[in-house]
């Protein structure tokens, strides 16, 4: 009885964390259009900060950079287009 119960459990707690995982590589931003800053003022802001900078896109209501941190990581990006904020990275490898 025991097996069976802590089996189940196992069962009910993987299924429960499998939507946290599926959300871990999500980013999102929602600002309307009107409010953008430019990619120029991301790429400036960026330059200030030691980056050097590949590539700036719109992704999914986002500005995705692709460039190197002032550490030398190659990074993946997404900043709010309306604030200039990071709202999500992850280093390329």
């Amino acid at each position: 009885m025991k097996k069976v119960l802590f089996g189940s459990l196992l069962i009910v707690a993987a299924a429960m964390s499998s939507p946290v995982l599926a959300d871990d590589d999500q980013h999102s931003c929602s600002a309307d259009r009107a409010s953008w800053q430019s990619q120029d003022a991301l790429k400036e802001k960026l330059i200030g900060q030691g980056w050097e900078v590949r590539q700036i896109k719109d992704e999914d209501g986002c500005y995705e950079v692709y460039g190197i941190t002032e550490k030398g990581e190659r990074m993946e990006a997404y900043f709010d287009p309306a604030t200039l904020m990071p709202v999500h990275s992850k280093r390329e490898d």
